[in-house]
C-alpha cells in the first residue's frame, strides 16, 4: 500500500472499507500533504483529533468532528497496534478530556502525539522523530563518501603544488 505513514515495526495499517464503521478507540489516519493526520474514533461516526492541519501556522484545538470532516475527502486508514493499548473506553475518555486544548506544536505536540497518548499513555510521533533524525541519517549516509572525496581533493591539490616546485 502506498501510504505516506511512518509506523513502528509493531504497527500495521489497512484502508477503511466504504461504509465500514471503525472499532471504538480505533487509531485512524488519513494522508495529508505528504504526511499523515491522526485521530481517535470515539463512536457514532465521530473522531477526536488535533485540528491543526496547516503545520504550525493555523493552530486549531483538539476537537470532536465527523469522520467526513476528519477525512476531508481523503481515504481513511485504521492503524493496528500489536502492543497493548489502553482500553477503548479509557482512550476515548482521555481524548475527550483534552477537547478545546490549544497547545499544538508540530514537532512536540501534534495529532500523532495526541493519539499515541490516548492509546498508550505516552505522547509520541514517529513522523516527528523521523523528520528530526533525517539530517543525522543523511549525514551518516554521505559522511564517508564526502570525506573520501575531500581526501582525494586534498591529495590532488598537494600533487599540483609539488609539481610546481
Amino acid at each position: 500500500m502506498n501510504l505516506p505513514i511512518t509506523l513502528a515495526a509493531e504497527r500495521s495499517v489497512r484502508a477503511l472499507a466504504p461504509g465500514e464503521t471503525p472499532p471504538l478507540g480505533a487509531h485512524l489516519v488519513t494522508p495529508w500533504l505528504g504526511f499523515t493526520h491522526h485521530g481517535l474514533y470515539v463512536g457514532d461516526g465521530r473522531v477526536v483529533h488535533y485540528g491543526a492541519l496547516v503545520y504550525d501556522i493555523i493552530r486549531k484545538p483538539v476537537e470532536e468532528v465527523t469522520l467526513d470532516c476528519f477525512a476531508e475527502g481523503r481515504p481513511i486508514y485504521v492503524v493496528t497496534h500489536a502492543e497493548e493499548c489502553i482500553a477503548a473506553d479509557e482512550a476515548i475518555r482521555r481524548a475527550r478530556s483534552r477537547l478545546g486544548e490549544k497547545r499544538y506544536r508540530l514537532l512536540t505536540n501534534n495529532c500523532e502525539h495526541f493519539v499515541e497518548w490516548c492509546l498508550h499513555g505516552r505522547a509520541r510521533s514517529f513522523q516527528a522523530e523521523l523528520s528530526l533524525a533525517f539530517p543525522h541519517l543523511m549525514a551518516q549516509r554521505f559522511e564517508a563518501p564526502l570525506l573520501q572525496l575531500l581526501c582525494r581533493l586534498v591529495l590532488a591539490i598537494r600533487r599540483l603544488q609539488w609539481r610546481r616546485v
